[in-house]
């Protein structure tokens, strides 16, 4: 990548003055950059900041997990962990990330039935959340939006209770 798109370059400059923030552009347009730097960029000033990443369907997490894992290095400052926590996800790997993990890959359903009831065990993940990504934010609407919207607030509470306020980026 050369040079960042208008509409990126100013998404991530109010993610580096802390502002939240939501990206709206057309199909193809780069929008996962936009959450992306941020997100290795905070891992790159603090290995200890974590970011949870939700996206509605399981293939387009596989999807951005690939996108993410392009700026990974196994022996340099971007050697991060990074995964899908989802029902297809083994046992190993959750208690792997839940432990470790930088970057967690999740959907609405399984961060409100699968982590925050687990949050004790979740602790250092959260008192070092960062970032809160939610792509395509438009899909949750309804009865869906309305879920959603309370299990935000219950990660905000959690986030609290664990003293740490993250950013979230939507797109």
């Amino acid at each position: 990548i050369e040079r960042l798109y208008s509409h990126q370059a100013e998404a991530i400059n109010h993610a580096r003055a802390g502002k939240n923030v939501v990206i709206v552009t057309g199909t193809a347009s780069g929008k996962t950059l936009c959450y992306t730097i941020p997100v290795v960029e905070a891992y790159l000033g603090d290995p200890l900041s974590t970011a949870l990443l939700m996206y509605p369907t399981k293939a387009l997490t596989q999807d951005q997990l690939r996108g993410l894992t392009r700026f990974h290095q196994k022996k340099g400052p971007a050697n991060f962990l990074a995964g899908t926590y989802d029902g297809d996800t083994p046992q190993t790997l959750r208690r792997k990330l839940r432990d470790g993990g930088n970057f967690v890959l999740t959907n609405p359903d399984m961060l409100h039935a699968g982590i925050l009831p687990n949050h004790a065990r979740w602790n250092r993940f959260f008192a070092n959340l960062t970032y809160v990504v939610m792509d395509e934010v438009h899909a949750y609407r309804g009865v869906f939006g309305s879920h959603l919207a309370n299990v935000v607030r219950r990660l905000k509470r959690i986030c609290r209770h664990y003293g740490s306020d993250p950013q979230f980026i939507c797109s």
